[in-house]
């Protein structure tokens, strides 16, 4: 018999420890298996813009299970059904997509929780309470299971503020991709109109004691968003995009 594991990265992001993040978005269990290996505070595994299903999260969430790396899934939607099967496979957090309002993001903890404090449906034996070897996994799930949501248009973040208070959010993640796009800066979520948007909100957040994460590919300024700027976890890549760099420079290389 086991009991319910406490949650490294949700400890950290509530005592103000920094969590360097990756994002996974290879639907491959081994390709997983080798970025556990980074040592990594967290990584995302992505089934919004990438191909996975529920069958390859769970061999993701098996790479790095035993390992200090914890594994965030983000949904493909604010969906209460896909919500329900992914928390059974036991992931300890989720990033939800595209919150609009407090009353998306109030949606998204429901869905994670329970009755009487949500509509998760419920299943005795499930990966997330080993099989019903855990007896304390109904007792304190809910307060170890991360609920990040993630803010993506200027119309989301007129109402931050408010969603980040939302009774169950653990974080609110800003999309820089998305914001650049409603911008009118489609493919440029490095530009100065994005941050200039994104940063005072994000202020004020952090101010107000609710961590605050982000995704960009500048390690540089990575490094400043925790740094400089007390963002909570941020991702400084995308697995993707690391092989993609690193194929072009090791053939260009041998070409010279």
């Amino acid at each position: 018999m086991t009991v319910m594991r406490k949650n490294p990265f949700l400890a950290a992001i509530r005592s103000g420890q920094p969590q360097i993040g990756l994002w996974i978005t290879l639907c491959s269990g081994l390709a997983a298996e080798i970025v556990a290996g980074a040592d990594f505070d967290w990584v995302l595994l992505d089934t919004e813009h990438s191909p996975s299903e529920i069958g390859t999260v769970l061999s993701q969430l098996q790479a790095f299970s035993g390992r200090r790396t914890v594994p965030i899934v983000r949904p493909d939607w604010n969906d209460a059904v896909k919500v329900k099967r992914l928390m059974d496979i036991g992931p300890p957090g989720l990033l939800f997509p595209m919150v609009q309002s407090p009353a998306e993001a109030e949606a998204a903890v429901r869905a994670t929780r329970y009755p009487p404090h949500g509509i998760r449906g419920f299943s005795s034996t499930t990966r997330a309470n080993d099989f019903g070897r855990i007896p304390d996994y109904l007792a304190h799930v809910e307060e170890e299971t991360a609920v990040l949501v993630q803010v993506e248009t200027r119309a989301a973040i007129l109402q931050v503020d408010a969603i980040g208070r939302t009774d169950g959010v653990d974080g609110v993640f800003f999309g820089p991709a998305d914001i650049a796009a409603d911008l009118g800066r489609l493919g440029q979520p490095m530009h100065a109109d994005v941050w200039d948007t994104v940063l005072p909100a994000a202020r004020r957040l952090i101010a107000a004691s609710v961590p605050v994460g982000t995704l960009v590919s500048d390690v540089d300024f990575a490094r400043r968003l925790i740094a400089e700027e007390g963002f909570s976890f941020v991702a400084c890549g995308v697995d993707t995009g690391i092989l993609a760099r690193g194929a072009d420079a090791l053939a260009r290389k041998m070409r010279e």
